[in-house]
């Protein structure tokens, strides 16, 4: 399967790019701690010690202490949905999205211990899976928007007069569904795969229209 190479037009800043790290450290740090002692037990001053920020710059980062066990990548989504508003016009709809996401995956890989660990705390916090349900839901209809926009700057008058069709919406909720699917295969199996084959391997299928696997 076609894979297209990093889109992205330029690589991040300084500025940005030590605000990445330090939201990064922020998530590792509260997921590691979630993950020893429980989520309830974690408080935004241990995060942030452990991060090596002060807890005022924690709020820049996280709305809420329950944020930081939720939102580990927040800032991918908008750069995925830069990537389809950005992609070709003459590019299949899944392949757009797909694509975008690849652009991504590099940065998943290194990170399969984060969330194995993210997904056992949301599974011994039941109050942080509705938290992440919430966020999940707020992804693939931000994802959708992108589709439209991507659709109606390429096909103009396509756009319904309610703003996001079933056509995007769908394609979000199938986009999102096959990204936890990968990541939760890839995270089951430890060292067996690499989460682009795994991902690749996903939408394949999802192209051929889901078809029987061979016996």
């Amino acid at each position: 399967m076609h894979v297209v190479a990093n889109t992205r037009t330029s690589a991040p800043g300084l500025r940005e790019r030590k605000k990445r790290a330090t939201r990064r450290a922020l998530a590792e740090a509260a997921v590691g701690l979630a993950a020893e002692h429980g989520v309830e037990n974690v408080t935004v001053e241990a995060i942030s010690e452990a991060a090596g920020v002060s807890p005022r710059t924690f709020f820049n980062y996280f709305p809420s202490h329950d944020d930081a066990f939720v939102l580990v990548d927040d800032e991918v989504g908008e750069r995925i949905r830069e990537s389809v508003r950005r992609a070709p016009a003459d590019r299949p709809p899944l392949d757009v999205v797909r694509e975008a996401l690849v652009t991504e995956l590099d940065g998943f890989e290194a990170r399969q211990e984060l969330w194995a660990l993210q997904s056992k705390v949301l599974q011994r916090s039941p109050h942080l899976i509705h938290r992440g349900l919430k966020a999940h839901v707020a992804e693939e209809r931000a994802l959708a928007a992108a589709v439209t926009d991507w659709l109606e700057a390429t096909r103009p008058g396509t756009r319904e007069p309610s703003g996001t069709g079933i056509f995007p919406r769908l394609l979000a909720a199938v986009t999102q569904t096959a990204l936890r699917v990968a990541i939760e295969h890839w995270c089951d199996h430890p060292g067996e795969n690499v989460l682009t084959d795994t991902f690749q391997e996903v939408f394949a299928q999802l192209a051929q229209g889901l078809p029987r696997p061979p016996a």
